[in-house]
């Protein structure tokens, strides 16, 4: 399986196509994307265990949406249930996804510690105090690192982006997916920053609504990446979305794969 190449404006499609599955089931989506959030605020509350957990199950719960929208593509249903789906199959190569995501987020954090981030976090937790002669030096450092922290990042989130939906949807092994994910970001690169652009900016219409934006915002940013993976994956299959018989074998594929699961 090889990925497309895709033109920018296909960035905000994604986010229109989001857009129109978040309206297929509003409140299903909205109970969903909270239920999440729920479980990861309960996580982060646990002292350094939960925050591990949390990022370690990360693609775990990712890919569990994921399949809520490829059922909801398929069907016009979503259902609760799905949050959990990656939790009953492939959770082993989810996990390994989340536990390399893991690896990448500490050496980018110990980079910017090492780049001068140590100095911010005395400042914010802390509270120390520099004089005038040392402000402008300290400062200077905390934006570096800021910045090439983020820069790591991008890499990172490259490499992660559609890994857990090539897991569960194509059964690869959890470094092939990180691998043809990274491959795949950065052959649309443009259109990823269309993309990335346009939510940054509702993200922040979102926050000046007193945050309730984000009750629509988190929904769409999921369903549009699905959206991402269908048109850079399987554009023959968006194709011929008007053939019945397509969407009755992924059907088949689906319920195949719950039989298995009970099995």
């Amino acid at each position: 399986m090889e990925a497309r190449y895709v033109r920018g404006k296909q960035g905000l499609q994604w986010i229109l196509s989001g857009f129109y599955f978040f309206r297929q089931a509003p409140l299903h989506w909205i109970l969903l994307c909270f239920t999440y959030l729920l479980i990861g605020t309960t996580l982060g509350l646990i002292p350094y265990l939960g925050s591990l957990v949390g990022i370690l199950t990360v693609p775990v719960f990712v890919a569990g949406i994921m399949a809520g929208c490829r059922q909801l593509d398929l069907t016009g249903k979503l259902e609760l249930e799905y949050l959990f789906y990656g939790f009953k199959k492939h959770t082993v190569p989810l996990i390994t996804i989340g536990g390399i995501y893991l690896i990448g987020d500490v050496l980018i954090t110990g980079f910017f510690m090492l780049r001068g981030g140590d100095a911010a976090i005395d400042m914010w937790l802390h509270g120390k105090r520099f004089d005038e002669t040392e402000l402008a030096g300290v400062m200077n450092n905390i934006l570096s690192a800021a910045l090439f922290s983020l820069l790591l990042s991008i890499p990172l989130l490259m490499a992660i982006w559609f890994a857990p939906m090539l897991v569960i949807f194509e059964k690869m092994p959890p470094l092939i997916a990180i691998r043809k994910s990274f491959f795949a970001c950065l052959k649309n690169l443009f259109a990823f920053q269309i993309y990335f652009i346009i939510l940054f900016i509702l993200a922040m219409l979102s926050a000046m609504l007193y945050g309730l934006g984000f009750i629509i915002w988190f929904p769409i940013a999921f369903t549009s990446a699905y959206v991402s993976y269908k048109d850079i994956f399987h554009y023959e299959q968006d194709e011929s979305t008007g053939s019945d018989q397509n969407k009755d074998e992924n059907k088949e594929k689906i319920s195949q794969g719950e039989n298995d699961e009970s099995q």
